[in-house]
């Protein structure tokens, strides 16, 4: 058994049976092609490597070969691999992933010009329509040039998708490895979420007690992260409303902060909520907010009496904001004998079209245990990691 074929599909089974050519061209970013296949082998893809002459003098051929377990196609001969590969034939490729891309092979493809492996093999996936994912790789001076962004937009006009570059002040890197492959996920996934405008709003509030100590809660965040991942998989255009989880949202997902019940109640104020097709809230919103005092409390106290009061309920304003849209709310109780009935008073209070509940065992922790109910009471439940129960919710919605 080969390498690669000892940790295909550890990560997940998203890439499984999915064949992906990967295709190197000559920016020194190419050291990252290593960790990207190896990424992409662990969520189940086979890849294929191709390489320009160019990133053949920054990375040695034998590494992808190790990395991918199939010996890198480096020049055209009478085995016509770009024609079995990404031709109109039967069993061609899933994804045509061209990464790094100079401005020189980007420029080369808006224009038809085939000189190398990479441009001949894009070429036929364009005549072929294999989906083709180009990740650019240029100085920033480079991807500036007026020419080289009217042929990336030349390139777009004939279907090609881009991964951004991240750019820091002058400078311009490939986007992170994670990022490239949820796009690949995305791209290559059953995208029923395609043209469906998503907002999610999670993560724990935190009310102020005075100017220095904030009352929040033990949420996370993750189930909100997942849940705008996974959407986004699927073709989801995704927006998160996040609170202060400690959980990092990817750069991908268009974010919108919020602290308090206050702040939410702004963004719900002043957004458009009409246009979203589904509203998921699993926000873990406070319940009280805490009467705030001026300046720091003094510590050495005896004893600190907290006056607080009900909290304004965000679920209730999201219906009349959102009429015709699918709104999913999310239940938790401490134990699970009474978490189906107030999980569906809320569903029928809040006039929701699927309710979501689980415990409070589930925080902090990566696995979970929910219940979703919808309308006529029926529940369906389901264990499992926060990532694949996000997925099941999408399922079932």
């Amino acid at each position: 058994m080969h390498p690669a074929d000892e940790i295909r599909g550890i990560k997940s089974k998203k890439l499984a049976k999915k064949r992906i050519v990967v295709a190197v061209t000559g920016s020194i970013a190419a050291v990252e092609t290593i960790k990207l296949t190896r990424e992409l082998i662990r969520h189940g893809a086979e890849i294929i490597p191709i390489m320009t002459p160019s990133s053949a003098k920054i990375i040695h051929p034998d590494s992808l070969w190790f990395a991918t377990g199939n010996k890198p196609i480096t020049e055209l001969n009478g085995k016509t691999e770009h024609i079995f590969f990404c031709g109109l034939v039967k069993d061609k490729v899933d994804l045509l992933l061209i990464c790094p891309c100079t401005a020189n092979t980007i420029s080369k493809i808006a224009h038809g010009i085939d000189d190398t492996v990479v441009t001949t093999f894009t070429t036929t996936a364009i005549g072929s329509g294999v989906l083709i994912l180009v990740v650019p790789a240029m100085h920033l001076s480079m991807y500036n040039h007026k020419i080289v962004q009217e042929n990336i937009e030349q390139c777009k006009k004939l279907g090609i998708k881009f991964i951004e570059p991240i750019i820091e002040k002058n400078r311009t890197r490939i986007a992170e490895v994670n990022e490239i492959i949820s796009y690949v996920f995305r791209e290559t996934g059953k995208q029923d979420f395609l043209r469906k405008k998503i907002l999610i709003i999670g993560g724990p509030t935190a009310e102020s007690i005075d100017d220095v100590r904030l009352i929040t809660n033990k949420s996370s965040g993750k189930t909100a992260i997942e849940l705008a991942k996974n959407a986004f998989y699927r073709g989801g255009d995704v927006e998160l409303w996040y609170g202060t989880g400690r959980e990092i949202p990817p750069n991908f997902i268009n974010v919108k902060n919020f602290e308090s019940i206050n702040d939410l109640l702004e963004l719900v104020k002043k957004n458009d909520l009409k246009k979203y097709d589904i509203i998921l809230i699993c926000a873990a919103l406070s319940d009280y907010i805490p009467k705030k005092q001026k300046g720091k409390i003094p510590s050495g106290k005896d004893k600190l009496i907290i006056e607080m009061s009900p909290a304004q309920k965000i679920i209730s304003k999201l219906r009349d904001k959102a009429p015709n849209s699918k709104i999913i709310g999310f239940k938790v109780e401490a134990k699970k004998d009474k978490l189906h009935e107030r999980a569906l008073n809320l569903l029928k209070n809040s006039n929701l079209d699927f309710v979501v509940g689980n415990t409070t065992s589930g925080f902090n922790t990566d696995e979970n245990e929910i219940w979703i109910i919808n309308k006529n009471g029926k529940s369906y439940h389901k264990k499992g990691n926060k990532g694949d129960l996000a997925d099941y919710v999408l399922d079932i919605l």
